[in-house]
């Protein structure tokens, strides 16, 4: 009998700092500065780099795909193993109270960006890999683990991957909760495009409207300038509306010209209601003012179309499914400049029982507007699931069981992990049940104990798949 957690215990330290190296990294994809050599960025890469040196150190045949996805080898046999995670991270945007990219413990939490999201579980599957190779335990199956460099955006990295390497048999990604995602709805995003067919004249003009980071990320800032006259009480009435629905709200004023700025809360986009979009707000609060018609047809649009209706029920879209649940709509960037064409990119995670195309469609019917278009913006994952009845999901749900003591089940999300890139495969931790969700949000942080605890979790179910 091993004791899983006591070996996972007994490398605590290295576990550590090898995650501090890779929680230094910014990784977040930068195509704006690709290179022949970065193609997705140069941190993506480095941060690659980095995870296949460190295998190579403890002995691990790897393989570098084109500096845009990776492998770790393991064991021998007739069918492979996939092991799922991401080098990149979401941007590290503001409010955060310690430097995001110098990983720091604090009560017993470690908080970076990447921490959770996936650096952290990423590091706990690993060391789960490594303890099996040290205790030169039998095994008959092949372990790939393979690493993206793209996962918060379009996922070139693992297309990239797949295109030219091997695929796993059946796999998981350890990108989500425990005790088991089996089940994920489907992603896509879609473009609100407004021509600059109306008038911009009139006594206030909406000059300028920005917000959003990703479109996976509920913004959390939002900014608009607006110019005009016999506007005196307009910062006092926008700092009171800020107040009064927990925002922050800063205003200046140039040259009758006002400058708006809200915070509200960023989250990740597969839950809206986690999170307190500050564009939205912003957009309520301006729809009061006698605007220009262009700048007034955005922020109305976005006022009675997006504004507290995660569920897509405004945008003649609201759908549920009994197995997946309901559908999320999320509006998370914003960009509007006068006399320019605009724009809005909201993401959607829907259940089976409606496409892609056919959202596209009822939501620019329901926004109802000759100028205004909608379209699929970029690439769209379907609904997956791989049913409790399968091997690999049972065998997963006992590990976790046996470990923590607590009833496994399985469960829909509206995220997205590499786990659906395989007919069987699933996402598996690291997050435990009852932990707060802080991936995609300022102040980013994962439980020390509960990486240890997860590491000992991936180890056996690891080793029980592949023994």
């Amino acid at each position: 009998m091993i004791d899983w957690q006591t070996e996972a215990k007994k490398r605590t330290e290295e576990l550590f700092t090898d995650l501090f190296t890779m929680l230094h990294i910014d990784s977040e994809r930068d195509v704006e500065h690709s290179t022949t050599e970065f193609p997705l960025g140069e941190g993506p890469a480095i941060a690659l780099r980095q995870m296949l040196s460190l295998a190579e150190r403890d002995g691990f045949k790897t393989k570098n795909v084109e500096n845009v996805a990776g492998r770790i080898e393991f064991g021998a046999g007739d069918e492979t193993l996939g092991i799922l995670a991401h080098v990149d991270e979401v941007p590290a945007g503001s409010g955060w109270d310690t430097d995001p990219f110098e990983p720091q413990v604090i009560d017993g939490k470690l908080y970076a960006r990447g921490s959770a999201d996936d650096k952290g579980p990423m590091m706990a599957a690993y060391y789960a890999l490594k303890i099996i190779k040290e205790l030169n335990l039998p095994v008959s199956k092949q372990v790939h683990f393979i690493l993206g460099t793209d996962e918060e955006s379009e996922w070139a990295g693992i297309t990239r991957y797949l295109e030219v390497e091997p695929t796993p048999d059946f796999g998981f990604s350890p990108d989500a909760e425990f005790p088991i995602i089996n089940g994920e709805k489907g992603i896509a995003s879609f473009l609100i495009e407004f021509k600059p067919e109306l008038t911009t004249n009139g006594e206030i003009r909406l000059l300028k409207f920005d917000s959003g980071l990703r479109d996976n990320m509920i913004p959390q800032t939002a900014t608009a300038i607006i110019e005009g006259y016999e506007l005196d009480n307009l910062s006092t009435e926008f700092v009171a509306f800020a107040a009064e629905n927990g925002l922050v709200a800063d205003a200046q004023v140039e040259d009758h010209q006002y400058i708006l700025e809200l915070t509200g809360k960023g989250a990740h986009a597969l839950e809206p209601r986690a999170g307190v979009n500050a564009a939205t707000y912003l957009a309520t609060f301006l729809n009061g003012l006698d605007l220009d018609l262009a700048g007034k047809q955005y922020v109305q649009v976005i006022a009675d179309h997006f504004h507290l209706d995660s569920r897509g029920a405004h945008l003649g879209i609201k759908t549920t499914d009994d197995l997946m649940g309901e559908l999320t709509a999320s509006p998370d960037i914003f960009h509007y400049r006068v006399g320019e064409i605009s724009d809005i990119v909201v993401n959607v995670r829907f259940p089976q029982g409606i496409a892609a195309e056919q959202i596209t469609k009822l939501m620019e019917q329901a926004i109802n507007h000759a100028n205004v278009s909608s379209k699929i913006f970029g690439r769209v994952e379907t609904p997956h699931y791989v049913s409790a009845d399968d091997p690999l999901v049972k065998t997963l749900l006992s590990v976790y069981e046996r470990q923590t003591g607590n009833k496994g089940k399985e469960q829909v999300i509206g995220g997205g992990t590499y786990g659906r890139i395989l007919p069987r495969g699933v996402a598996f931790g690291a997050q435990f049940p009852g932990r707060e969700n802080v991936m995609h949000q300022a102040n980013e942080y994962m439980p020390v104990d509960d990486i240890i605890a997860a590491t000992a979790i991936y180890a056996e179910a690891v080793y029980e798949l592949i023994k």
